[in-house]
């Protein structure tokens, strides 16, 4: 058998896990397959870079008061053209879209609600870096109308999350509650081609991801634990740590998925009434997912963050995710600043 027949795709590898599990319906199974297109589609637009016209801003805001870029909304149009009319969905929720768009009556409706972050890390769309698409999707509740209240839910209600890389190889990372697996796409083929299966995060780092430009702003617990690593051999931790940040989630969460690393946006000074800068819908719950069934942890530094149930949409939190011993330990200095 040559390599190529031998090898596993999304589609393959979705059937295989419907028939092994029994927990992906089929109707779950066509969702992601059409999420999966609809980010090769993105991935193509990124790729065209100044040639397909797309860069730049778009000359608007999101309901965040971000300045969106023409990949923002082009991304986010390619995301709910594919998936309103599938019959798969009751609704979806974007970031960069204040209410939920309710699938049109002209089409069929299905029992899941799907939510993205059409194109994270979109400040680095010009300068030719690492960007991505982050999506989770929920069950509509039983006889439930597709309201924002319906996508209230807990992360831990997630049935599936992944998020695409578009880099120097555009990867597709995908858990539906049954361990993480990595997608590379193969460009000639079209297709999305198994290459890691059952990811885990490594339990021991000498990395970290932050962005050290707001360490004015820090709380103590996040001081404490930046200044530890800071100290290095010298220090209580007697070990070297590197920081690396790529200012794009995505990009910083697939290195410390491949080895190991705790990624942080914690909250800090400037703001008091924020509890965090990321979308607890969009982008933390998901990939805490994500994380979690990797073997990391994720929490906001008091809670696990897939145990918080969403009040608001756009909702933001603190981020601590990564190698487990890392987010247990600048969690146990936060409860120890609050008791």
């Amino acid at each position: 058998m040559s390599s190529i027949s031998s090898r596993t795709t999304l589609t393959k590898y979705l059937i295989e896990q419907q028939r092994e599990h029994q927990n992906l319906p089929a109707d779950l199974r066509l969702l992601l397959e059409v999420v999966a297109r609809a980010c090769k589609q993105i991935g193509y637009h990124v790729s065209k870079g100044a040639l397909g016209e797309a860069l730049g801003s778009a000359g608007s805001e999101n309901v965040q008061g971000e300045v969106q870029k023409k990949l923002d909304v082009l991304s986010n149009e390619i995301l709910l053209e594919a998936n309103e009319w599938g019959g798969n969905l009751a609704a979806m929720a974007s970031e960069e879209m204040e209410k939920i768009f309710p699938i049109p009556n002209r089409y069929p409706k299905g029992n899941y609600l799907l939510t993205f972050d059409p194109l994270d890390g979109s400040s680095n769309i010009d300068v030719n870096v690492s960007i991505g698409t982050i999506f989770s999707v929920l069950r509509c509740p039983d006889g439930v109308e597709p309201s924002e209240q319906a996508f209230m839910q807990p992360g831990s209600q997630q049935v599936a999350a992944g998020y695409a890389v578009y880099g120097p190889q555009t990867v597709l990372v995908l858990t539906t509650g049954n361990g993480v697996n990595c997608f590379t796409l193969d460009r000639e083929l079209g297709s999305w081609v198994l290459t890691q299966r059952d990811m885990q995060v490594p339990a021991e780092t000498r990395e970290y991801a932050i962005n050290a430009s707001n360490s004015r702003h820090w709380y103590e617990p996040v001081q404490q634990y930046i200044g530890e690593l800071n100290a290095g051999q010298d220090g209580p931790r007697k070990e070297d740590f590197n920081m690396r940040w790529i200012a794009s989630m995505v990009a910083d969460v697939h290195r410390i998925l491949t080895r190991g690393g705790i990624f942080m946006y914690p909250a800090d000074r400037r703001d008091p009434s924020k509890p965090g800068k990321l979308r607890l819908m969009y982008e933390a719950n998901p990939m805490a997912f994500i994380v979690e069934q990797a073997g990391g942890a994720a929490t906001n530094g008091e809670q696990r963050i897939l145990d918080i149930v969403p009040t608001s949409l756009h909702q933001r939190v603190a981020v601590f995710l990564g190698s487990k011993s890392e987010v247990d330990r600048v969690t146990r200095y936060h409860l120890e600043k609050k008791n």
